[in-house]
């Protein structure tokens, strides 16, 4: 068969065996698949040998660029030792190394809290990292004998995952509400959404209303409620929504005081996306439980960790009698591969100044986002290093949106897909998440990019 039989097979093969994620398969099923065959940098090439900047990270994963040797190199020296075994009564040695390299980074990255957050638990994705976090959570006041603490208080325009406990965390109607039969009860509190604040003030008059809405929950309900689930600055899957300064601090500084534990859930801020390796670091918070996945492994493989307290662990030690262990896990736990994976991608960190070199296009991010944030349709910029989101609206002046069936946010982005960009938006908010090690040239090609889609739809 010729290629293009063979692409021509791929595609039909395609449409016909798979049903993919977050997607109306319709609209798919009547579109052009763009299937990717090749990585290369920040640039990903479909099968017809199309290049396009790798504007989303592989969904926000990708780090160091596509076909990294180091990471390349770890991978294929772990297949000489060893692809799995199970974490359940045995260990490896990857993970052992990784574990030892996480504690350390986030002891240093926290250090002016002095973190106590000495115990890693390895999942493979971010959603059971957070499932891992929620029933610690409950198992932890369980045996410290305090009854009653089975709820959990999230905020709205959240997103933790698309397993039933995340979800059950979760704050976004068009993801979460046809599942509402399924979950257990939580509390919610405002989003720290400033351009659409539902509680109808302006930032920074309003003193962090939204933080007051918390207290006021957690003032009523914190016999209730087991721990505040969070994500640090960014409400990603929200819109890449950032939390004005202080409220993180806040939220920290609520929960100790009523009594109840804090969850970072770093999966997709974490690992130098907000400018800093943790998200956590900008406010000196040191939360009781952290969740960390997307960029651990560079893109490359699925690892996931849960990092908990001294305190937190502690509660779970007992005489085998006691049943005090905590009954969770998953066949691919600590995968040597992954860890591998995820151990180069930290020397990467290191021997490149990644966080360092990530400034300056930080900057050049900050300055884009200013200029186009006069053009007529783009109601809210905003930005924490390089996470971004530009909202565009179809009435500025009254920030009225777009309909959603109009597809305005997708409609850019099959635009830059045309023009070797490729991006996927969050309804009418356009999202920026390049990989870190993009190159100030490619970034500028990114950035132009999207500007002129901008343009060429709302116009």
């Amino acid at each position: 068969m010729s290629i293009l039989g063979d692409n021509k097979y791929l595609e039909e093969a395609d449409k016909k065996y798979i049903w993919h994620p977050f997607t109306q398969m319709k609209d798919w099923l009547e579109e052009e698949a763009i299937i990717i065959s090749e990585g290369r940098d920040c640039f990903i090439k479909d099968i017809y040998g199309r290049w396009y900047l790798d504007g989303v990270s592989s969904l926000w994963v990708n780090i160091h660029g596509h076909r990294k040797k180091e990471i390349d190199d770890a991978i294929r020296q772990q297949l000489e030792y060893i692809a799995h075994s199970t974490m359940l009564g045995l260990s490896n040695v990857p993970a052992i190394k990784l574990a030892e390299r996480l504690i350390q980074l986030v002891n240093l990255s926290l250090v002016t809290r002095h973190s106590s957050l000495n115990k890693v638990f390895y999942s493979d994705n971010g959603s059971t990292a957070v499932e891992v976090a929620l029933k610690m959570a409950f198992q932890y006041w369980i045996h410290k004998g305090i009854d009653g603490k089975y709820s959990f208080l999230s905020l709205k325009n959240a997103y933790h995952g698309d397993t039933l406990g995340a979800v059950s965390v979760g704050g976004i109607d068009m993801f979460h509400k046809a599942f509402s039969p399924l979950l257990f009860k939580t509390y919610d509190a405002p989003s720290p959404y400033c351009y659409r604040c539902e509680l109808d003030e302006t930032y920074p008059d309003c003193n962090l209303a939204c933080l007051e809405r918390i207290e006021d929950t957690l003032k009523e309900n914190s016999s209730e409620i087991a721990a505040v689930i969070i994500e640090p600055l960014v409400q990603a899957a929200g819109g890449m929504i950032v939390s004005p300064h202080g409220y993180l601090r806040g939220v920290r500084e609520l929960c100790t005081k009523y009594n109840v534990l804090m969850i970072a859930d770093e999966v997709a801020t974490g690992f130098g996306r907000t400018g800093k390796m943790f998200a956590c670091e900008h406010e000196d918070v040191v939360p009781d439980i952290m969740c960390i996945s997307k960029g651990i492994t560079g893109g490359y493989m699925p690892l996931a960790v849960t990092l908990a307290t001294d305190e937190i662990y502690n509660a779970f030690l007992g005489e085998f009698k006691d049943s005090k262990t905590f009954f969770h896990g998953h066949s691919y736990t600590g995968n040597p591969l992954a860890c591998a994976a995820a151990l180069a991608c930290l020397d990467v960190f290191e021997k490149e100044e990644t966080i360092k070199n990530l400034q300056p296009k930080i900057k050049m991010l900050d300055t884009w986002l200013k200029e186009i944030s006069n053009l007529p349709h783009v109601g809210d910029v905003r930005n924490k290093g390089f996470m971004a989101g530009v909202e565009l609206v179809k009435n500025k002046e009254i920030k009225k949106p777009y309909a959603w069936e109009e597809k305005i946010g997708w409609r850019v982005a099959y635009h830059a897909r045309e023009n070797g960009v490729f991006i996927r938006p969050l309804g009418n908010v356009i999202v920026l998440v390049p990989p870190l090690s993009i190159s100030p040239q490619n970034l500028k090609q990114l950035l132009d990019v999207i500007r002129s889609a901008i343009i060429a739809v709302t116009a």
